[in-house]
């Protein structure tokens, strides 16, 4: 398998505009970060996760242009579903699976009735919605993907396990049987927003916590703030295993 990392960032992105801290106006590019995305390469597929306002620009970033396989959204807030209709281009190789819980299908209806009625314009994104649950199964190919039950803040949202990776993004706590689940994994992708508590959000230590106790052989931190700090520093700050991930890393495993 390999992951990229298309974004790191949280919400706002980094630089934020109209901020001139040291993060925002430094000059490596590990501190500058787009919202958070990520795309994987399994032995038979290629899957998406998340699909956030700077989807279009990631992906010129990447210079990937190929069949995507599905998308799985970990919920409806708009970093994480604002570039859904940048997908029109890759529906010239096929139609897209979109992979959420009801909740979130619920709010994309809302939110982008023109792509899911049945009779389309010409020119929208060729994407149709699946609903997936926590703790349930599904294959994309044949790939397994397993949803995570994830908690961001007081509401319900979806981490992912597939095969030795877990990703889970936006989580403030998750429920005992979540953690069980993303036992014995080779790479762990994490949200760890920045050193202060937040409501919503793991900080640095909560999330130092919980991925210890996961135990994952390598974990990576995304949805960072400029309120994390420099990349070149805090990274010296955390265990050998543990690392802040950066825009176009790519993770092999």
């Amino acid at each position: 398998m390999k992951i990229t990392i298309l974004g790191s960032g949280t919400s706002t992105g980094v630089p934020e505009i109209g901020c001139t801290c040291p993060v925002c106006t430094s000059t490596d590019r590990r501190d500058n970060r787009l919202r958070a995305s990520s795309f994987l390469h399994t032995d038979d597929a290629a899957i998406l996760i998340d699909c956030g306002p700077d989807f279009r620009e990631q992906m010129l970033r990447a210079s990937i242009y190929e069949k995507i396989d599905g998308v799985l959204i970990t919920h409806e807030h708009y970093d994480h579903v604002g570039g859904l209709d940048d997908l029109r281009p890759f529906g010239r190789f096929d139609d897209i699976p979109i992979y959420s819980d009801a909740y979130t299908a619920t709010h994309l209806r809302v939110r982008m009735p023109y792509c899911f009625v049945n009779k389309q314009y010409p020119g929208v994104p060729r994407i149709y919605l699946q609903e997936v649950e926590a703790g349930k199964p599904f294959h994309i190919r044949g790939t397994e993907v397993l949803p995570i039950a994830v908690m961001h803040g007081k509401l319900p949202i979806l981490g992912y396990r597939i095969g030795k990776l877990g990703y889970v993004t936006d989580m403030l706590t998750m429920p005992d049987t979540s953690y069980e689940q993303l036992k014995g994994l080779d790479v762990l992708i994490m949200n760890a927003l920045r050193p202060q508590s937040h409501p919503t959000h793991q900080s640095i230590s909560e999330a130092l916590v919980a991925a210890e106790r996961i135990g994952a052989k390598e974990t990576y931190f995304i949805h960072m703030s400029h309120h994390a700090g420099l990349h070149a520093e805090i990274s010296r700050q955390l265990p050998p295993h543990i690392h802040f991930a950066y825009d176009g890393l790519e993770i092999e495993f």
